[in-house]
């Protein structure tokens, strides 16, 4: 069992329930008592078991349409990490990829941040987010002396952390990159419990599907001109900044549906040919979801997708991020024959059960001597 300390738990913002919020919603049964500090806070956007949880914001909530524009203020993040005190308490447990990883614990405190990546708005996402195609030439090079100045506290503040722990292999190579510290890797929780799949006497697969944030990384629109050059049906279910450029770039044979509940979303999973994954994750836990409900995934390479198709064993892999490519991995995918009792066996060395068991290792071990920045 995992000692009693009085513990914190540290999360960048909860506008969400997505990947992100589902490890802290383990963290959060792990540690029933500790209290949620967070940098913004949108009242309703999590399951109730998180909503009933203390929680402790910083001014970023109080700032001008802070709800939906709250990435604008990015400069603001780390003033608004380093409000949160957390100095009263034994263990800081952190969930991070923007900035939470960056608060103060106190003197005595042990730090254990979960990384779902370095802050990808400042480091491998940085053109994605305000490249010229953006927010134009001026307003890219303005950013980017901003990212800069982030880069460098981002990189000063990476001391305070005595033990990373990484969501895949990809993020703990980023993590030495640019930190120059070693990480622990336990995959994320997936709710193989609830993901599973249907009948076999089912009606058979007649979409792809997409479950994304719509965002410019994601790559969405790979999906959709792979899906205009082999005229397959489309599902894409998510909603965000892109939407309306994507909507715009697709075909007849491309339905976008909008946020979908999880009972709908169990039924999309079961009812797809492959779910489509075409940008360079840290993770992708829809993969795992998707392999849970018996169903096989197109991913790039490069992400962490990868790792959990194992090779094109459990799906397909495309490495050049072109329609063409993601095309032709369709066709792979397609002549290929997947055992759905297999892909559900892959998804369960992702379980919930597996993450809980794996991290509470990580707490209760002796906590040896500190990172040397801190020694």
């Amino acid at each position: 069992m995992t000692k009693q300390r009085r513990t914190a738990l540290v999360h960048d913002w909860l506008t969400g329930f997505r990947g992100g919020e589902q490890v802290l919603l383990s963290l959060a049964r792990l540690f029933p008592e500790a209290p949620i500090y967070t940098l913004l806070h949108v009242k309703g956007s999590l399951p109730a078991e998180l909503e009933s949880r203390t929680i402790r914001t910083s001014f970023i909530g109080k700032l001008p349409f802070a709800a939906r524009l709250y990435r604008h203020y990015l400069p603001l993040f780390p003033f608004a990490v380093r409000g949160l005190d957390v100095r009263g308490f034994d263990l800081v447990v952190s969930s991070s990829h923007c900035v939470a990883k960056s608060v103060t614990p106190g003197d005595d405190a042990r730090h254990i941040s979960y990384c779902h990546t370095p802050m990808r708005y400042v480091w491998d996402r940085f053109d994605d987010y305000f490249g010229p195609a953006r927010v134009g030439r001026a307003g890219s090079a303005g950013l980017r002396i901003m990212a800069e100045g982030l880069r460098a506290w981002d990189v000063s503040t990476a001391h305070r952390v005595h033990q990373y722990v990484a969501n895949s292999e990809t993020v703990a190579a980023r993590i030495r990159y640019f930190y120059g510290r070693d990480a622990i890797v336990i995959h994320p929780p997936v709710d193989t419990d609830f993901f599973t799949p249907g009948p076999d006497d089912g009606p058979p697969p007649d979409y792809d599907l997409v479950v994304s944030a719509l965002v410019p990384y994601k790559r969405i629109d790979l999906a959709i001109d792979a899906a205009r050059i082999t005229g397959r049906r489309l599902l894409v279910v998510g909603n965000g900044p892109e939407e309306e450029r994507l909507r715009a770039r697709a075909g007849a044979n491309v339905e976008f549906l909008g946020a979908a509940n999880r009972d709908r979303l169990l039924g999309l999973y079961r009812g797809c040919r492959a779910l489509l994954l075409p940008g360079v994750e840290d993770f992708g836990i829809v993969v795992a979801e998707a392999l849970a409900c018996g169903r096989p995934a197109l991913v790039n390479a490069q992400g962490g997708g990868a790792e959990i198709v194992n090779d094109g064993e459990f799906g397909q892999t495309f490495t050049e991020p072109t329609a063409e490519a993601v095309a032709r991995a369709m066709s792979q995918l397609q002549a290929k024959g997947f055992s759905r009792l297999e892909l559900r066996k892959r998804a369960e060395t992702f379980s919930r059960a597996l993450f809980e068991q794996r991290f509470r290792a990580v707490v209760d071990e002796p906590q040896g001597p500190p990172p040397p920045h801190l020694a």
